[in-house]
């Protein structure tokens, strides 16, 4: 089983925005000596809790200062940009640091509508997407009208983040698949992810891959990573109310508000979506939704305000599933 990790290089409360892209690159370092197999950069815009905007940006530092862990997009949206741009920023990435990178696409438009304009779409179908997908690959595999450069060495792996249709659309085109949020504890996920593999059409030689992308977090006891989860349950459901998805808050200072029943519910709810717990809570959760799914690589994404409590929660990770 293979463990990668995903950064979404999130803000913080009393920290500069800016401060969150040079951890990233720290986390990617920290990740690498810990034997994860890849590291994943994410892209929002115009989200105040999130610093990383352009993903291709962010990997050529995060690939300067790393030798060997594979280097990707988790995702880049490509209903933002046009499929040749796409192409030729996984070509240059892949010509800087060759049989490290793969390109992870998704389908997310902005965060909100003010978002989408700035962005220049508002829609897309899912035929739109499905054709877009294919003028990259085409890009990528230099069998487009015209030739994107520069021209790879060798392929670069084109992944999709997919849910429900998205499945069938990956099989169709015999890509691999990210999935992740809650449809990862739901009873019918080994039936979808078994209909996933039947229906794979493969291409070039390519065959069924999945990952799982879960928000992990680990400490020393159960109640201890519940606590590391809690900052980011609480921007999410601020983000419910607000429409701004916020930088990380400090524990403590989620926990001193005067919350009303319900939204104490609501975060705890929301606390509980995470995998948290201590080493062997977590190596039996993941050990149990892994061999359920019979997936073969977890994405961790798991993220919290202290910088020095995620770090360890990732080297623990890695100890006990890499």
């Amino acid at each position: 089983m293979r463990l990668s990790l995903l950064d979404r290089s999130r803000t913080r409360i009393g920290e500069p925005e800016s401060a969150a892209l040079p951890h990233s690159v720290e986390r990617a370092r920290l990740a690498e000596l810990a034997g994860y197999q890849r590291f994943w950069v994410a892209e929002h815009h115009a989200v105040p809790g999130i610093a990383s905007g352009s993903p291709a940006v962010l990997l050529g530092a995060i690939g300067a200062s790393t030798e060997r862990i594979r280097l990707g997009t988790g995702g880049i949206m490509l209903p933002n940009h046009r499929p040749l741009l796409v192409a030729e920023q996984a070509l240059m990435l892949a010509s800087l640091f060759p049989g490290r990178v793969d390109l992870g696409l998704g389908r997310s438009l902005g965060f909100t509508e003010p978002v989408r304009r700035a962005l220049g779409r508002l829609d897309v179908s899912p035929e739109e997407f499905a054709a877009e997908i294919a003028q990259v690959r085409a890009h990528l595999e230099g069998t487009a009208e015209i030739t994107a450069r520069p021209a790879a060495d060798a392929p670069v792996p084109v992944h999709l983040l997919a849910t429900g249709r998205g499945l069938d659309l990956a099989a169709q085109r015999g890509l691999p698949v990210v999935i992740g949020g809650p449809v990862l504890r739901s009873a019918e996920l080994p039936a979808r992810l078994a209909a996933y593999r039947r229906a794979f059409r493969p291409h070039r030689g390519s065959a069924p891959h999945i990952m799982l992308s879960a928000d992990v977090l680990v400490a020393d006891t159960d109640a201890e990573a519940r606590e590391l989860a809690v900052p980011e349950a609480w921007s999410m459901l601020e983000s419910r109310r607000t429409g701004a998805f916020g930088p990380l808050e400090p524990v403590a200072r989620i926990r001193e508000r005067d919350l009303g029943a319900r939204d104490r519910e609501r975060l705890e709810q929301q606390v509980a979506a995470a995998w948290t717990g201590s080493e062997q809570t977590v190596a039996r959760d993941i050990g149990q939704l892994l061999e359920r799914t019979g997936t073969e690589e977890l994405l961790a994404s798991g993220s919290t305000y202290d910088r020095h409590a995620l770090a360890d929660s990732d080297r623990r990770l890695a100890a006990i599933l890499g």
